[in-house]
């Protein structure tokens, strides 16, 4: 098993009125497999998660990362949502 930390920011965390979980997830875990893990809570997470590898930047321990990164026991990933501005 790999366990890891999981936080959100910005509307992330608003949307999902969460901050941070601890997860345990199967060896040789990827990114995707967090992301198909995270949209399988329903709701706002599906809606989030679901379409993660397209417009959202992913850090695993503070370097920015591609959905096939493989997880390590350990590892705190963090999610933020794609910037907009004007």
């Amino acid at each position: 098993m790999v366990k890891i930390k999981v936080v959100f920011f910005a509307s992330f965390k608003e949307r999902l009125d969460c901050s941070e979980l601890t997860l345990e997830l199967g060896p040789d875990s990827t990114i995707q497999d967090l992301c198909d893990f995270l949209a399988d809570k329903g709701n706002e997470w599906s809606e989030l998660f679901s379409e993660a590898k397209k417009n959202v930047k992913i850090a695993c321990n503070q370097q920015m990362v591609e959905i096939e990164y493989r997880l390590n026991d350990g590892d705190e990933v963090a999610f933020f949502p794609p910037v907009t501005g004007g």
